[in-house]
């Protein structure tokens, strides 16, 4: 799915940009940079795997029509629950995002350059120092994706529908928060 709201998002939440449809803005925010080179630098795992392979049966069986082969399917549920959960945040709203964003595409590309699945503004790369990350790589543009969606979280004490608003760049509209959480309630939601 393609998302002007993409690079919106990195408009408002980053800084003033010099052009239009620059690539990178002119100021970073510093807390959200230091959360990705530190999300980067962690390796991931599953903390409870008899909760995580509950949790990938679930998800498998929901996820077939989106990604019909099991390999393929498994993988990708296997780095959204070990992405999302070494950033803090709930799988299944990462799948909801994720559904929302891309629609499942790793190789999603929007018109302004968002890459992957999560829909990553490459001029991150730059910004690290990691030029030679690649964004349609599945892990690496969970991390990216997962540590932003939860630096926002915290930056709005745990309000989702403003993190979900500023993760997107449309902070003060209800379009695309309603979107994510009626998708997460819809397909993904798994009660504690």
């Amino acid at each position: 799915m393609i998302r002007l709201a993409t690079w919106i998002v990195t408009a408002l939440l980053l800084g003033p940009c010099s052009g239009a449809f620059a690539n990178a803005p002119a100021t970073v925010d510093p807390a959200l940079k230091a959360a990705l080179i530190e999300a980067i630098a962690e390796a991931d795992s599953f903390d409870d795997r008899f909760d995580a392979e509950v949790w990938l049966l679930d998800m498998s069986t929901r996820m077939r029509h989106y990604l019909p082969d099991e390999r393929e399917r498994l993988h990708f549920l296997r780095q959204v629950h070990s992405q999302a959960t070494r950033a803090g945040l709930k799988p299944d709203l990462v799948l909801a995002v994720i559904h929302v964003e891309s629609l499942f595409d790793r190789y999603a590309l929007s018109r302004v350059g968002a890459q992957g699945v999560m829909q990553v503004m490459p001029f991150w790369k730059k910004e690290l120092g990691r030029p030679e990350d690649n964004l349609i790589d599945l892990a690496t543009n969970l991390r990216y994706g997962c540590t932003i969606l939860k630096y926002y979280l915290n930056l709005e004490k745990g309000n989702l529908r403003r993190a979900l608003g500023r993760y997107n760049g449309s902070l003060g509209s209800h379009r695309y928060p309603d979107k994510v959480q009626d998708y997460w309630y819809r397909y993904w939601y798994v009660k504690d």
